[in-house]
This record gives structure tokens, sequence and C-alpha cells, in this order.
């Protein structure tokens, strides 16, 4: 895994780093749970902050507690690795959500607000799409572009559904034959051509 400064965290913290490493086989980051802490409570020991509030998860059997993945990040301070506690994406948005704290009240608002967003989608797909047409032409991206995009999805959706009638339903199973795919076209694994061209979630 690859440590990096992920922006986008960085500006929702009003600009405070916070440590994150891309996991490219899970297509996912994992944050520095201390960081987090740190930025939403400003306490001054922030680790015993977390120290505290990681045994009120243990003692409630919470399943955040079990998700907690030990990985090496560099310090601010002395610039060498420590091995810190770690969160994915799903992982730390719902650590935000158990800390009282005013700053973690935006990030529960926007939790919020996805989650009705989802939910309308749920009844009415067609708001879903006119949500990823709006994503794509706020990006700068052509209409022509945006439309062969949206047939490369349905036509994904086609391969799925074909693999699926045939008794491919696992996520592994799926994996491997999307690998073989890009190991046909490109000679490379999904993994390995997302890293090349610079693609992450």
């Amino acid at each position: 895994m690859k440590e990096n400064k992920l922006q986008t965290i960085t500006n929702l913290f009003e600009g405070k780093e916070i440590r994150s490493m891309w996991n490219a086989e899970e297509g996912d980051y994992y944050f520095s749970v201390v960081y987090v802490i740190e930025a939403l409570t400003e306490s001054s020991v922030p680790k015993r902050y977390w120290t505290d509030l990681k045994k009120k998860l243990l003692d409630e059997g919470s399943q955040l507690y079990e998700n907690i993945v030990q990985l090496k990040m560099k310090s601010q301070k002395d610039g060498r690795s420590y091995q810190t506690d770690t969160l994915d994406t799903k992982g730390i948005l719902r650590l935000i959500e158990s800390v009282p704290s005013p700053k973690a009240e935006p990030f529960k608002l926007w939790l919020v607000k996805t989650g009705s967003d989802r939910i309308d989608e749920v009844f009415d797909p067609e708001i879903a799409i006119n949500r990823a047409l709006d994503y794509y032409r706020s990006r700068g991206y052509s209409e022509e572009w945006i439309e062969v995009r949206l047939k490369s999805i349905l036509n994904r959706n086609k391969l799925t559904s074909v693999w699926k009638d045939n008794g491919i339903t696992e996520s592994y199973e799926h994996a491997i034959l999307t690998n073989e795919i890009y190991q046909a076209w490109s000679g490379m694994k999904a993994s390995e051509y997302k890293t090349l061209k610079g693609i992450r979630k």
C-alpha cells in the first residue's frame, strides 16, 4: 500500500492533513484514526482520546472495533514509520458518527443527505442517472464521452447478468473473470492497469 495525502479528505477537515494509504487490491483508502480524531476533537492528546473511545467500542461489541487495521505510517514529528490504527472509508465514516464533536456535524448531515438521496433513487432510478450525468458534466466531460460511458456501464451489466445466469455469483469470481478480460487486452490485471493509469476511488 502507498501512503499519500488525499486532498478531498484534507479539504473536508479544514486543511488539516489526514494520513491515508491506498490499497490497490481492495480499491479503497485506509485512514489514520488518530489524525481524524485530532481533526474532529482538537484534543491535545488524540491518542488517549482514541484509546478511551476504542475501549468503549470494544465494551459495546461494536463491529467498528473489529475492522481496525494496523498499518505503518510516517509520523509528522520525526518522519519515522510507526504502526497505527487505521480504518477504511466506510469505517472512518462510522467513526465520525460516533464522535461527539461539533466538527463532526457537517459529516453527519452529509451522511444523512446521502442516505436520503439513495432512498429517493430506489423509488425513482432516473434520479441516479441524472445525478451521474450532472457529475460527469460538472467534471467537463463531453456529451459524446458521457454517452460512451453510459453504454459501457450498460454492457458491463449485461455481461454480469450472463455470468449470473451461468452460476457466477461470488465477488471473487467476478474479480477473476474481470482480471481475465483486462489481461487479454492490456496484458495486466485490473489492479495493475488502474495503478498504471492512476485510477483510484
